[in-house]
């Protein structure tokens, strides 16, 4: 499993790689804190779109800043090795802006997906995606599943 997890730079030279041989790359990024059903469809999902699937997780840092100080709730290490456990997932990396563009940006993937509550023009990156041949998708939601509805109930419940 730890071997699905690269950083930034190791992972581009991988992807630049395997491109190079043909394989079509899945992009797909976010906190990922606690793993519930609607990830993995999503994942699932992602997956079957290519031959190879990243998925880059926020920082602890970078989750602090987006979801607030009480998040995450598992570190960016532990969340990477919960994802590099699922069989869909081929590589996992970790960035520490609050979007990830960056990273789209150094691997250009083939095809960048987000959930439904995403509208296309707005995805982060999907611009350079798009100017290079690629396309960006939008995955329909589990609805009902969120992590911070289920914090949200595990707050409730332990009180």
């Amino acid at each position: 499993m730890k071997d699905k997890i690269k950083s930034a730079a190791r992972l581009g030279k991988t992807i630049a790689y395997l491109k190079g041989r043909g394989k079509k790359v899945v992009f797909t990024n976010g906190c990922f804190d606690i793993i519930h059903k609607g990830h993995i469809k999503l994942l699932e999902k992602a997956g079957s779109l290519g031959d190879i699937l990243i998925v880059a997780i926020n920082s602890d840092n970078s989750v602090k800043k987006i979801k607030g100080i009480k998040r995450p709730i598992n570190s960016a290490r532990d969340r990477a090795l919960v994802l590099s456990a699922i069989d869909v997932v081929d590589y996992v990396t970790t960035f520490s802006e609050p979007d990830p563009a960056r990273i789209i940006s150094k691997l250009k993937p083939d095809i960048l997906v987000k959930g439904g509550d995403w509208k296309k023009h707005e995805v982060i990156g999907g611009d350079v995606v798009e100017s290079c041949g690629g396309k960006v998708v939008t995955v329909r939601l589990e609805k009902g599943y969120s992590t911070t509805r289920l914090i949200n109930a595990i707050r409730k419940q332990s009180r």
